[in-house]
């Protein structure tokens, strides 16, 4: 017996004619009676009582009807979820970020619109060391990672670049370095440089001023970063976007006047990436959906 044979057996109980049935089925009346027999042969009771003028349901039948009901329903149930899974409707998402990415607004941008555009999409989020990210992505820990570019990728994954930002020059207030009207990368020279996860732009305003940088500790996220800068512990080459978003005391930010390094807000996928819900996401950063 096939979901079909539920589906006419439902039509007939009803509208308890079969002609009706048949025309709300699409199909011809005499092959819905058949049918009807066919199960009825199968089950080896009577599901109907006929008469010229109407069908009435055997006890047979009145016991069939929930039954029926219930597994057309849960037939078109796992219809609808596979298709909603194979579209990308459905599934679960492991997604990492770098701190920054949450403070320049686009990953609160980007999970928003695709929250609400996928509402059976779930999101697991968490903020992940951006030295483990690439790995994290290639092995499918993590689905999609923000991490801030330039870094060296595994050659499974993917990068898209979202957002370039320039860094800054976090200083301890009591820095001398505060009295001058411009800094010059080769003034820094004898500082010592609390290390973000992003190291490009210490290095860059290092090889600018013609110094090799005397590297401090990299404790991991921005905020820990400029906590040590406000304990006087060194400065710190952080992204921009820290000026709107970290303000403690004993700190102050300035800019390199010869020296505008650059990094890249970068969302990182696997190459070949099959899952249909993450593929939807990439797409939709990818058309500036997300």
């Amino acid at each position: 017996m096939e979901i079909r044979h539920f589906r006419y057996f439902l039509s007939v109980a009803r509208l308890g004619h079969f002609t009706r049935a048949a025309e709300q089925l699409g199909i011809a009346p005499p092959t819905l009676s058949r049918q009807i027999q066919d199960m009825e042969r199968q089950l080896g009771v009577r599901l109907f009582e006929r008469s010229q003028r109407e069908v009435c349901l055997t006890a047979a039948g009145e016991a069939l009807l929930p039954e029926a009901e219930q597994a057309v329903r849960q037939f078109d149930a796992a219809q609808l979820g596979a298709q909603r899974a194979g579209r990308g409707d459905v599934g679960r998402i492991e997604l990492g970020y770098v701190a920054s990415a949450a403070f320049s607004g686009l990953l609160q941008q980007q999970v928003t619109r695709f929250s609400q555009s996928h509402p059976g999409v779930v999101l697991n989020i968490r903020e992940q060391p951006m030295a483990e990210s690439p790995a994290l992505v290639r092995d499918g820990v993590l689905d999609i990672a923000y991490v801030r570019t330039p870094m060296d990728l595994p050659d499974e994954l993917v990068a898209m670049d979202l957002h370039e930002e320039g860094f800054v020059l976090a200083l301890p207030a009591s820095s001398r370095l505060n009295e001058l009207p411009q800094i010059m990368a080769a003034r820094l020279a004898t500082e010592t440089f609390i290390l973000p996860e992003q190291i490009s732009g210490t290095l860059a305003v290092a090889a600018q001023g013609g110094f090799v940088p005397r590297l401090g500790p990299q404790p991991g996220s921005l905020v820990a970063v400029i906590t040590l800068v406000s304990l006087g512990q060194g400065v710190a080459l952080v992204p921009e976007s820290v000026l709107q978003h970290i303000t403690l005391p004993q700190v102050s930010y300035r800019r390199i006047a010869d020296s505008q390094p650059t990094s890249c807000l970068t969302v990182l996928h696997r190459r070949f990436e099959k899952a249909p819900a993450v593929m939807r996401y990439i797409e939709a950063l990818r058309t500036g959906q997300g």
